[in-house]
């Protein structure tokens, strides 16, 4: 399997074909056609031309539509998988990395929900893949529910059950990506405020 580098960001502009293939490049451009025409408008000829790449260079590296949903998978979880270990690292105060564990999670939502919901259902990508996304979630439950002991444990949320209250949490913000429209102008910050706000326990008025 080719290794993904850094990518540059960005379709590059008209001009002659390049030979070499970015692995994130492909990623974030089968992310953009997502967002542009749904499922149907990502295909492994709509990436070449978007990044001026051949046909051939271009499936000699990603063969199948199914693989370039596999590099987007792959984009996408890594990514969020580095910000919240790098959040949990911190070792912030519980109501502030609940918080901002709320946020990361909101701004994802945002970010990918032209198409992560192909991955929800496994339709259009490899067992492997969808296998690896189950197991990817199992371990992004976990990092959740240490996060929702943690806020237990400080009285930032309710006692309860902490793996159902984490459960109800992600389905709360996962949701997100399912109804947000960028037409209605709510931000990021102004759902993360809101969702904190219903779940927060605050301590009681003198």
């Amino acid at each position: 399997m080719p290794k993904a580098t850094r990518s540059t960001g960005g379709t590059r502009a008209p001009g002659r074909p390049r030979k070499e293939i970015d692995l994130l490049e492909v990623a974030d451009t089968a992310g953009r056609l997502f967002a542009e025409g749904g499922y149907d408008a990502v295909s492994i000829e709509a990436v070449a031309e978007q990044l001026s790449v051949s046909r051939a260079t271009l499936y000699r590296t990603v063969p199948t539509k199914e693989r370039l949903l596999d590099i987007l998978f792959e984009r996408s979880t890594q990514n969020l998988d580095e910000a919240v270990t790098a959040l949990i690292a911190e070792h912030r105060e519980p109501a502030d990395e609940l918080t901002e564990l709320v946020c990361l999670h909101i701004n994802a939502a945002i970010e990918t929900r032209h198409y992560m919901a192909v991955f929800f259902g496994g339709a259009g990508v490899s067992q492997d893949v969808y296998q690896r996304w189950q197991k990817f979630s199992h371990s992004y439950e976990q990092r959740w529910l240490g996060v929702v002991k943690r806020a237990m444990g400080a009285n930032v949320l309710h006692w309860g059950d902490p793996v159902l209250t984490t459960r109800l949490l992600l389905g709360m913000v996962i949701w997100v990506s399912r109804w947000y429209r960028g037409s209605e102008k709510f931000t990021a910050a102004q759902i993360t405020e809101t969702a904190v706000g219903l779940i927060r326990q605050h301590a009681p008025q003198d």
